[in-house]
């Protein structure tokens, strides 16, 4: 499944992702509680992941993708993101991270990608060490308490 791209964030995806709500145990990943007006500041790194015209989910670059506890540092961009609810499990989040890393490849050329993924999710750990990345530490958030995984991929 190809022909992803990342755009920016229109106010209409904003307010869809902001009623994004995922079965258990994923529910941790809701975006019911989200504000519109922060995923579209420009400092917050959201963008949307399309298919055609068709919102599949989005990919943040920057700050969004630090969880609390962790000793973040500046060499590597960090980043997340999330599919639409209805199309987990599909096979998407492969292509949807590989356009995501692409398009922070070309618009920010970090030395290194990284990702925090929480520790129960395994089908997302084994999708990122699929695309290269390698787990460099585990820590308790320390805004709720889950454990979650640093994972690193190089650039250069």
């Amino acid at each position: 499944m190809s022909g992803l791209v990342i755009a920016p964030l229109s106010r209409e995806h904003a307010l869809e992702i902001c009623t994004w709500q995922y079965a258990a145990p994923y529910s941790s990943y809701d975006m019911t509680g989200a504000d519109p007006d922060r995923l579209l500041d420009p400092a917050s790194g959201f963008h949307a992941v399309l298919r055609g015209r068709e919102l599949v989910g989005f990919r943040s670059y920057g700050e969004d993708g630090r969880v609390p506890g962790w000793e973040y540092d500046d060499h590597a961009l960090d980043t997340g993101g999330g599919l639409r609810p209805s199309l987990t499990g599909q096979g998407l989040g492969p292509v949807a991270i590989a356009a995501g890393l692409a398009h922070g490849r070309a618009a920010f050329a970090p030395p290194a990608f990284r990702v925090t993924v929480a520790s129960f999710n395994a089908r997302a750990l084994r999708v990122v060490e699929r695309l290269g990345f390698s787990r460099v530490g585990r820590f308790s958030s320390t805004y709720d308490g889950k454990d979650f995984e640093v994972l690193v991929r190089p650039e250069a």
